[in-house]
């Protein structure tokens, strides 16, 4: 993926119907955002991975069609919409009980303010593990520092424990997380640019 690529550039490049690497980017930057958003908002992973993709297939439509118009709103709302209405339709079908007690599949969607919040934080980590996979590929990053940070920072396991699985000193585990959190700064801050959220 194009880290510099941002959002808007993106959009533009989603005009040529058979501008294939926009639509991969696209699809690729969005998807596990739509993903986690279902998974959050308690969906099993292949329900999660259907909204996530009929969320893209529909915006795919509209976009091509010129419904989507970047004055009237954020891209980000405009995707919310659309999987919120798939998402309350999974509950919908589910719901038989809860509707016979009196509660329909919209009344246990979130507002849209937790929606943007959720959003944003499946936006947040998608950015970091873009980054990190930059990171892997496009330095030289040993494999077992990053793996340190992860384990410290990410899965919040005590140094002590991150030194004994990787076979490090506790100061080389604190020596790992600096040089990942350093390295990262940069990398995040690219990534964070391509998916701009002006569009």
């Amino acid at each position: 993926m194009d880290l510099t690529r941002t959002t808007t550039a993106l959009l533009d490049g989603l005009h040529d119907p058979d501008n294939a690497e926009a639509w991969t980017t696209f699809d690729t930057r969005y998807r596990p955002i739509l993903f986690g958003l279902g998974r959050r908002l308690g969906l099993a992973d292949a329900d999660a991975a259907d909204i996530a993709q009929e969320t893209i297939l529909q915006f795919i439509k509209e976009y091509g069609s010129g419904r989507y118009d970047r004055a009237r709103g954020r891209l980000r709302s405009w995707l919310l919409g659309i999987a919120r209405t798939r998402i309350a339709g999974i509950h919908r079908k589910r719901s038989t009980r809860r509707e016979a007690a009196g509660a329909s599949a919209i009344d246990i969607m979130p507002d849209e303010a937790t929606m943007t919040t959720i959003w944003d934080a499946e936006r947040r980590r998608e950015i970091l593990r873009t980054a990190l996979d930059a990171l892997r590929t496009k330095t030289r990053t040993a494999d077992r520092t990053i793996r340190a940070f992860e384990l410290l920072v990410l899965h919040q396991q005590p140094v002590a424990a991150v030194a004994a699985e990787l076979g490090m000193s506790d100061h080389d585990v604190y020596l790992a997380k600096s040089r990942v959190t350093e390295r990262l700064r940069d990398l995040v801050a690219q990534v964070e640019h391509a998916y701009d959220e002006d569009a």
